[in-house]
């Protein structure tokens, strides 16, 4: 493979604020990136960056993340934690015997702690699972285009996994909501060795579409979902 997932980018009204809240929740270090504020993942675990733009918005945002809980203390320390930073709750149509608590970042967008005893997102980490909004299709492309396995892929739903393990990225399959606007959180690539153009002519071969090239030399780049992405012109920062 040409490129590497280094993050899911964020856009936020407050970007530094934004981080600030995941650096805490995660325990992750913040690194600045050329205008943006970076969390780094490793090898398992996903990374966040955040930049400057539009907060989330319940309805527009394709993307939330799972946290895990190892019991239900860890799931109330990190509902507490979370609430404390500037975190709260949200009500989005949950039923009262789901054992999940959905919340709301500073910044608009909605992530869930799940219970204890999850088999599916067992060993993933405490960052467990991105999950998004699309089709079968696009839950193939990816897989082909970072190398990943599908873990899951049944009734239309998939799921890749890093063959080093780690934080799952799944798509619940059908029905997609239109896109009305370009996406709020969109995924972040790294050619390897640094060659980007020998990354974006494998993506397009492998189904991507041509966007844009933004003004920090990134190719702006679409899904066969329509979901824009980006392959930067250079390494991840250190």
């Amino acid at each position: 493979m040409r490129s590497h997932l280094l993050a899911v980018t964020v856009e936020s009204a407050d970007p530094v604020a934004a981080a600030r809240f995941w650096a805490a929740l995660l325990n992750r270090d913040v690194v600045d990136d050329a205008g943006a504020v970076f969390l780094p993942g490793d090898d398992a675990q996903l990374g966040l960056r955040f930049v400057a733009g539009r907060a989330g918005q319940l309805g527009a945002n394709r993307m939330h993340l799972h946290l895990t809980s190892a019991d239900l203390d860890e799931r109330q320390h990190t509902v507490a934690t979370a609430l404390k930073l500037g975190g709260d709750h949200l009500d989005v149509g949950q039923r009262p015997e789901e054992a999940h608590i959905v919340l709301v970042d500073p910044a608009g967008y909605a992530f869930c702690v799940i219970e204890p005893g999850n088999a599916y997102l067992a060993d993933c980490g405490f960052l467990g699972e991105l999950a998004c909004d699309g089709t079968r299709e696009v839950g193939l492309f990816w897989s082909r285009v970072l190398g990943w396995p599908l873990v899951w892929d049944q009734d239309e739903e998939t799921a890749i996994q890093s063959p080093r393990g780690g934080t799952k990225v799944a798509w619940g399959g059908p029905p997609v909501a239109s896109k009305k606007e370009p996406n709020r959180q969109r995924f972040e690539l790294v050619p390897a060795a640094g060659d980007q153009q020998a990354a974006v002519d494998e993506l397009v071969t492998l189904g991507a579409t041509r966007v844009d090239v933004a003004e920090d030399g990134a190719v702006v780049l679409a899904d066969p979902d329509g979901n824009e992405f980006r392959v930067r012109s250079s390494a991840a920062p250190r």
